[in-house]
């Protein structure tokens, strides 16, 4: 038997890349899975995937960003589904105007949105499923950039990214006790469609070489696996050729 048959999985920016990847992995291992993200074509496409392989799967579009629309997610869950066991919190954007000289309050604003705030009000969502049965698992996508501070992404993406390690650690302090475990994820470079919004994108060589969706959604996978009694806190995955570590074998000493 799958190791998560009769599992509900709800997952965020679940459209493309590494939420793709996870609803496939998890839908593959029995889960039935959620998908949520802004954009209606590219959720069903997915989900067209996982039907094709005999997975279950329910579509349902929503702007995180806004608490109403979180809320009617879980909403739809309770009522169709009646529980919630994973939450892949993955959903995220960045800007290719990401620095000090090109930041407004707008811009500030859809960041720390986007990648904090839609984060948070998905767990206000899902913690009462969990707390009611006394079992759940979260799995929020975080990046290196959450543990360490450099100029690529961007200071507010930086911000964000390390209030998700904050949100995860902070979870397992209070509701351990609640048998709900909470893991924050942090990918090095991963060839998704995201690394279109960098001011200088690479090309299909130097992708190929960074972490790949699939890889993600099986760590995904491994982790919603895991026993109850064990909790993966914090989980780092990078390419083997690390650009930042090239990149400064090179300079000269």
């Amino acid at each position: 038997m799958a190791k998560l048959s009769g599992k509900v999985a709800w997952i965020t920016g679940a459209g493309s890349g590494i939420g793709e990847a996870a609803a496939g992995a998890l839908a593959d291992e029995g889960a039935t899975a959620v998908l949520t993200g802004r954009r209606s074509a590219p959720l069903e496409d997915v989900a067209q995937r996982i039907r094709a392989a005999g997975g279950e799967v329910h579509v349902q579009p929503a702007d995180l960003t806004v608490a109403a629309q979180a809320q009617r997610v879980g909403e739809f869950i309770k009522a169709r589904l009646g529980r919630l066991d994973i939450l892949v919190n993955n959903a995220g954007v960045n800007i290719v105007d990401r620095h000090w000289d090109k930041l407004n309050p707008n811009s500030i604003d859809y960041m720390v949105k986007g990648n904090l705030t839609g984060a948070l009000y998905c767990v206000t969502v899902a913690l009462p499923f969990m707390r009611a049965q006394q079992d759940g698992v979260m799995i929020h996508t975080a990046s290196m950039a959450g543990r360490f501070i450099g100029n690529m992404s961007g200071p507010i993406y930086t911000v964000a990214k390390h209030g998700i390690v904050a949100m995860s650690h902070g979870l397992n302090m209070q509701e351990c006790v609640n048998g709900i475990r909470s893991t924050v994820f942090l990918p090095g470079e991963v060839a998704t469609p995201i690394l279109d919004q960098r001011p200088n994108p690479v090309g299909p060589e130097v992708r190929a070489r960074m972490v790949q969706p699939a890889d993600c959604g099986d760590l995904i996978r491994y982790i919603a696996c895991l026993p109850r009694h064990l909790v993966m806190n914090e989980v780092h995955l990078a390419p083997t050729w690390n650009r930042g570590y090239v990149a400064a074998l090179q300079r000269p000493l």
